[in-house]
């Protein structure tokens, strides 16, 4: 897996990134409004850097570089808001090198002494329409019916005319004007069709630029401007989307790659990932810069001002295309109705999204023993929760090594890298099996492991290790739920050295199943909350222990349990008195970023199943409909996008790529796509969803039922946003 750019990638961006510094400052942008929407001296420079040559094949005298280098330049290009049509420019050029027969107008388009731009609709249909750049370009491609044209635009047919962000787009009539047909036939019409889909890639990386670059300014005015005596980034209100709209920046970017990727590698699905990076981007960008504005308050509704530049331009780029809804319309289409793509050629492509082989082989082995070991019988009870736990698998679990993947070896774990866990979890999932039985003695074999006492070690951890016994975890409390520094479940020392334990811890899931349980107890009273806790291994069958039954409506059970003087030696105590929440991060290792994304795609699965059962009025089958094609890609994108930042958190995990709260965005941002995307399934397949007769249907309703405690438990999604805005994004704290 690799999320980083070559070195000659990194040198490029830079020396794109420097040159725009200071040839599109915001003074720069305002001074091309006032003249067309079209910075000259810019666009020479661009060209001297070879810009306009990037696309362009190596035999009609390009650079020959691929897809992903020219989105480098765009997203530097959105960041700076470049005055002038960059992405149809360098759509453009490659259509001339390909096609050929230009070579002296393509030579002008390269050195920037002229421009040339692409038409988005077909000129047989639509002879008169909105062109990029039309205002200022000298010619223009475009397809008119069997063939591909070029244009030739005089001065005098291009007619300036006020729009949204003063953009030189300009209303061309193009039937009256000369043409010369650079292309007829199949082959030509695939080579114009695969250039637009390249631009809706270029113009996805241009908005990713502009919504980080907007979200940026957002954030960092929010640190420094005070109301009521305050910081403004401390008001949730402000800070939490921003942490929502991070993600989704990251997730077009992301999706963007992943079509590049997924071009190169031959997937059929490339087609209908372009479609849906550019959608995603669009609403992405619309989202930030309205939120950038609401921060900066009236100051943002004036023209002095630069949020404004950004809130125009993140509508004026992609809507020369038309609505951006239709793009998802078409990802639907291609995913679900078998509707054709051509694709661009991607080049070399640095980002790879491949677990690797050793993440193969682990689920190799785990789709292996389950074919071996389970049983049609023992699959039937499979749940999502504690209740589908089975000691008689978990112990073979143990046995093959297949249980405690990512616990270290040297505590007797497989130490898998993150990348085979992510494997691992997607195969158990595939299998239908989920095991917060394992992932839970996990964590706590591993503060056995580090703060336990031998004699802990050896009645506790050797059990655990075994697969004989099984642990929850004690965090909880009915008064303080994700903020478990704010326990005040009491252990208090006696005079032998032993601990007596009192007080109250909810949500101790799998309670009813477990032998033990891992518990943060409140020590001192008097210290700082987050100071006064001590770890403690506590047996649930001991004298004292009171397990209740809390059953949710995800046809789970969770439990309440009771402590009254339930004695413990000073042995079972983990770390140093008072020191339970050092003891505690022991366990923050084992997070790998993984978030709901193994979920949220057997979901889509189970809907595709369901939208192909139902009966639509007609004939056919809810599937061939455009509204079940349009939600099922949209969840689809989700389902990436979830992946995507997920992956993120892995790779930069293994190769130590800094705490930007990857970690918490994988987790927030995949559950509540999943709260969302479950909502709109049940909704599409209704009322078949709402029966829980056995199969797709069943799932469906379950994965909306599931969905909501996703965004709860492991901590809220609003504790996660805080963590995101402080970490990824700069925000002053917004926590006590």
């Amino acid at each position: 897996m690799n999320f980083d750019l070559t070195d000659e990638q990194e040198m490029m961006r830079e020396t794109f990134a420097r040159f725009l510094d200071d040839n599109s400052t915001p003074a720069r942008v305002r001074a091309a409004q006032d003249t067309g929407g079209f910075d000259a001296e810019m666009w020479a420079g661009l060209a001297e850097l070879g810009a306009f040559a990037m696309r362009v094949p190596e035999e009609a005298d390009g650079m020959g570089l691929g897809l992903f280098d020219a989105g480098l330049l765009m997203e530097e290009a959105g960041r700076t808001l470049a005055s002038g049509p960059l992405a149809e420019a360098l759509v453009a050029t490659r259509l001339l090198g390909l096609l050929g027969g230009q070579s002296e107008l393509l030579e002008s388009a390269v050195s920037g002494e002229k421009v040339v731009t692409i038409a988005m609709q077909d000129v047989a249909e639509f002879p008169s329409q909105w062109v990029a750049g039309g205002l200022v370009a000298d010619a223009v491609v475009a397809r008119k019916g069997d063939d591909v044209v070029l244009v030739t635009v005089p001065a005098d047919a291009r007619v300036a005319e006020a729009n949204l962000a003063s953009t030189p787009i300009a209303e061309l009539d193009l039937g009256a004007l000369e043409t010369t047909v650079l292309g007829s036939g199949t082959d030509a019409l695939a080579t114009f069709a695969s250039g637009i889909e390249e631009w809706k890639l270029l113009i996805t990386l241009a908005l990713s630029g502009l919504s980080r670059q907007a979200l940026t300014m957002a954030a960092e005015y929010a640190g420094e401007r005070k109301a009521f005596g305050v910081f403004i980034g401390t008001f949730q209100a402000l800070s939490h989307p921003m942490a929502d709209l991070i993600c989704e920046i990251d997730s077009a970017k992301f999706l963007a790659w992943k079509a590049m990727r997924s071009i190169a590698d031959g997937e059929a699905a490339a087609g209908a990932q372009i479609s849906l990076a550019a959608w995603y981007a669009a609403g992405a960008a619309g989202r930030t810069v309205r939120h950038a504005v609401q921060t900066f308050g009236g100051i943002g509704l004036t023209t002095e001002h630069d949020i404004h530049l950004y809130n125009l331009r993140a509508k004026a780029w992609p809507l020369i295309a038309g609505d951006p809804e239709d793009w998802l319309a078409e990802a639907g289409r291609r995913l679900y109705a078998g509707e054709a793509a051509s694709l661009p050629d991607a080049g070399e492509v640095p980002v790879e999204f491949d677990l690797g082989e050793d993440a193969r082989a682990i689920q190799r082995e785990i789709h292996e023993f389950f074919a071996k070991n389970v049983t049609d019988e023992q699959r039937e009870k499979f749940h999502f929760s504690w209740e589908g736990h089975n000691p008689v698998i978990h112990k073979q679990l143990v046995q093959a090594n297949l249980a405690y993947l990512q616990l270290p070896k040297d505590v007797g774990g497989r130490g898998l890298d993150p990348y085979a866990v992510t494997a691992a979890r997607d195969a158990f999932e595939e299998e239908g099996w989920n095991n917060p039985v394992a992932n839970v003695a996990q964590m706590v074999a591993l503060i056995m492991y580090r703060f336990g006492t031998d004699e802990l070690k050896q009645e506790v951890l050797s059990k655990v290790m075994s697969g004989d016994a099984i642990c929850s975890l004690g965090y909880s409390e009915p008064g303080c739920g994700s903020d478990v520094f704010a326990a005040q479940c009491k252990a208090t020392q006696q005079d032998d050295g032993s601990w007596l334990i009192d007080g109250t811890k909810m949500w101790t899931s799998g309670a009813n199943l477990t032998d033990y349980v891992l518990m943060l107890c409140r020590t001192d009273p008097d210290a700082p909350k987050h100071k006064g806790l001590t770890m403690f291994i506590v047996p649930l069958k001991a004298e004292g222990v009171t397990v209740q039954a809390v059953h949710t409506f995800m046809d789970e059970r969770t439990n309440v349990t009771f402590y009254d003087n339930v004695r413990i030696p000073d042995t079972w105590r983990l770390g140093a008195i008072n020191g339970g929440g050092r003891t505690m991060a022991a366990s923050l290792e084992l997070e790998h970023g993984g978030g709901f994304a193994k979920v949220q795609r057997a979901m889509l699965e189970s809907a595709v199943e369901l939208c192909g059962d139902i009966p639509v009025a007609g004939g056919g089958k809810l599937i061939d409909t455009a509204k079940a094609q349009t939600r099922l890609a949209r969840t689809y994108a989700n389902v990436l996008a979830s992946e995507m930042i997920a992956y993120r958190a892995n790779w930069t995990q293994v190769h130590g790529k800094g705490n930007g709260a990857y970690g918490p965005m994988a987790k927030m941002f995949s559950s509540e796509l999943f709260i969302t995307d479950s909502r709109d399934l049940l909704d599409l397949t209704a009322p078949y969803s709402l029966s829980k007769r056995k199969g797709a249907a069943d799932h469906v309703n379950l994965a909306y039922r599931h969905a909501h405690g996703t965004t709860i438990y492991g901590g809220t999604s609003q504790v996660h946003r805080s963590m995101i805005a402080e970490k990824g994004l700069g925000l002053p704290r917004s926590r006590n």
